[in-house]
Parts: C-alpha cells; structure tokens; sequence
C-alpha cells in the first residue's frame, strides 16, 4: 500500500471519530523519519485513546500494521507505519510539543481532498 493510502484511510479514521485540527504535512525532503506526519489532537484522554484506536483499526482492516506505538498512556500518542508517523495529541501537548511550527516548512497535504466528510476544526 502506498504511504498516500495509508495517510488516506488514517485522516479519515480520525474525522470519523471528530479528531479536530487534522494536518498533514509531506516531510519526506526535510527528514529520512517517513514521508508524511499526520498531526491531530483531541479534546480529551478519552478521545485521543480513542482516535489513535481508530487509525490503528481501520489501517488493521486495510492489511498494514504499525511497526511502533509510543505513548498509550499519555496525552501524545505516536503511531509508526513506517512511511507515515500519526501524532495524535492532547490539546495542551500539542501547544507544548509544536510539530506544527517544528515542520513548518513541510509542504501541506491538502485534506479537504481526500477526506469523506469535512474536516473537524
């Protein structure tokens, strides 16, 4: 599966489930890490857990697994598949950890187009 694919089937698992603030940002140039971060954050413990549960699902049902997942029990929740590294957050680990501003200069995936439904703000 190709690493748009899975950026695909893991930002619309995230606006299934309301993940708000859904970024996507083609890295590949900037960092030998992956191809895309996919960056999101929730509004609560609960629904990080929730939303990180989500992409793994739906990737699962797709046949791709992750090669790592770094912090269930926190409010920033790293899921690895390889080519596209999903960050879900808390609000206030997101404000503190900044990836947004850290990869600034990555070009912007534009979601409005490969989401089903509209994008959660």
């Amino acid at each position: 599966m190709s690493s748009f694919e899975i950026l695909k089937i893991a930002a619309n698992a995230i606006n299934s489930k309301k993940g708000k603030n859904i970024n996507a940002v083609k890295v590949e140039d900037l960092t030998v890490l992956c191809e895309y971060f996919l960056i999101c954050s929730g509004g609560s413990s609960t629904q990080v857990r929730a939303l990180a549960d989500e992409v793994e699902a739906k990737l699962k049902e797709a046949g791709v697994m992750p090669h790592h997942i770094e912090g269930k029990a926190s409010g920033w929740i790293a899921l690895d598949y390889g080519s596209v590294i999903v960050h879900v957050f808390g609000y206030k680990e997101r404000e503190f950890y900044a990836l947004d501003k850290m990869w600034a200069d990555a070009p912007q995936v534009e979601l409005q187009t490969i989401l089903e439904e509209t994008i959660g703000d």
